[in-house]
Order: C-alpha cells, then structure tokens, then sequence
C-alpha cells in the first residue's frame, strides 16, 4: 500500500511540475498560436533569478533571514521573466503572427542565445541552490512513507497559480480581453479591444509563470543552462493533449502525462516510460487531435 501511494504522489508531483511549466505556454499558444521553443529558456532564467536571490541573502543579509529568500524570489522570478517576454513578444514575436514556422526558427535561435548568455554569466556547470531550512524533511504519513515538503510546497504553489490565472482570466477585464482575443480576434479588435496591447500582455504572462516554474525547480536539483530544454517537449504535449487555450486541459494533459510516466517507469524504465507515454499520446490524438477540451470560437456566418 505504501508503495502504491508513493507512485500515486509522484505522479502528482510530475503533473504539478509539467503544469506549472505548461501552464504559460497553454496561454501563449492558445492566443497567438505561437510555437516558442524559447519557452525552456524562460523557465531556466526563473530558475537563475533564484540562484541570484539566494547569493544576495547570503552575501549582504546574512543566516538570520536565509530562510526568506525563496519567498522574495518567487515574484521576482515572475516579474523578470515576464520583463522579459515582453520584450521578446515587442521586438520579434509581433513580426512573426501567422508564421509558424518562422516562429519556431527564430525563438529557436532566442533559445540557442538566451543559453549561450546563462554559460557566459555563469559558467557552463550545473549550480546548486539551497533550499529554507523549512522545506527540508517530509511529512510523515506511515512508518515507511515520507512525503517531501519540497514537492508538496511545489503541488501548493501549482494550485495558487492555477487559482490565479482563473481568476485573472474570468474575473478581470483584461482577462476577459485575452478571452474574447481567443475566441475571435477580429471581432474584439472591431469592438476596440487593442489586440496589440493584449497579445504583449498575454506573451509576458506566460513568460512569468515559466518564471515560477523554473523558480520550482530549484528545489528538485541542481540547475544549468540547458535545464529548460529537458521540459520544453512535455509541456508542449501537456498543452497539445488538454487542448490549446483551456486551463482545465491543461490540468488534464498534465495530470494524464505525469502520472502515466511514472506508472510505466515503475514497470519498465524511465527511457521506456517516455516511449510509452509519447506512443499513448500519439495514439489519442489519432482519435481526438484537438485534445481533451477545445476553446469555443464565435464565428459570424457570411
């Protein structure tokens, strides 16, 4: 029984990470149909911005308030990395709306130099990153199963985040914006909604969350620059399997991919696990390519 319920918590802890790094993407691609392959490298400059909060504590701040640090470097993670998708979406993304394949080149080529920049910055090793005393040590369920504060914080975090993005979505305007670019943008631009403004907005949102994603992943192991590149195919299957633009598919194409890797890797291996759960997907999308949930579009007979 143990062993049952710690494969069930590590999916769940998979899912939380996958949708946590999904979850900006979902939005980004869902609005502007973007393929940005420099998504990885936004959830790496997340978990930078961390490294650098942790060796401003110990450098200027010293041991008595150590334990802060993480609190003050999840928003900066976001704001940073939201900083810069903005920039991003105003000098190269607008050029390229309707062009996906030169969309996928040219933040392929952000990604390869965003990477390059983190091995001149900080050395081509992997770093460590510290975690607050209050997150080490688990929580005890049965004599032999110990559930980490690490990951639990991370499943917390996840939920606030999803939180969030909902209520920013459906109970503000400029979610409401965002909605209404979604279903039909050429009808919310006649009706006076800036697409611009709103397609900027929404690209330094999804930058943001894959901030706190890489902010995260700190907690989970040493970070380097190429540590987006070992996420950016997962979350793009999270986001093709929920179905583009709906948060509830994004929880739902986590929840499946997480938890189905580790029940093949806990009967196979891990290099077999990924096979099985590519293959799985492949095969649902023949039945179902729009995934799970699709957006509904308002689209005026002619």
């Amino acid at each position: 029984m143990s062993t049952n319920l710690l494969q069930i918590f590590n999916g769940i802890s998979v899912s939380s990470i996958l949708l946590l790094a999904a979850l900006g993407l979902a939005i980004t691609f869902g609005l502007m149909k973007i393929i940005n392959m420099a998504h990885g490298e936004l959830i790496m400059m997340g978990a930078y911005v961390t490294y650098l909060v942790q060796n401003f504590f110990i450098s200027f701040v010293g041991d008595k308030f150590f334990n802060l640090y993480f609190i003050l470097a999840i928003p900066l993670s976001f704001l940073i990395t939201a900083l810069m998708g903005y920039v991003l979406e105003i000098t190269i993304i607008k050029r390229l709306y309707g062009r996906p394949l030169d969309s996928m080149l040219a933040t392929w080529g952000v990604s390869l130099v965003l990477q390059q920049l983190a091995r001149s910055i900080f050395g081509a090793p992997n770093v460590d990153v510290k975690s607050p005393e209050w997150l080490n040590g688990g929580l005890v369920v049965f004599n032999d199963l110990q559930l980490p504060y690490k990951r639990l914080f991370i499943i917390l975090l996840v939920g606030f985040c999803i939180v969030g993005v909902y209520f920013f979505l459906y109970k503000t305007d400029g979610g409401r914006r965002i909605r209404a670019v979604m279903q039909n943008r050429s009808m919310a631009q006649s009706l006076g909604i800036n697409t611009r403004r709103v397609d900027a907005m929404t690209f330094a949102l999804g930058a943001g969350l894959a901030g706190i994603a890489g902010c995260a992943l700190t907690l989970l192991g040493s970070i380097g620059p190429t540590l987006g590149t070992n996420y950016i195919v997962d979350t793009f299957m999270v986001v093709v399997l929920g179905g583009v633009g709906r948060i509830i598919g994004t929880v739902t194409g986590a929840g499946a991919i997480g938890i189905g890797n580790t029940t093949f890797e806990f009967f196979t291996n891990a290099s077999m696990g990924k096979v099985l759960v590519f293959l799985m997907v492949i095969l649902f999308l023949q039945w179902k390519p729009q995934g799970f949930f699709t957006i509904n579009s308002r689209v005026l007979d002619e």
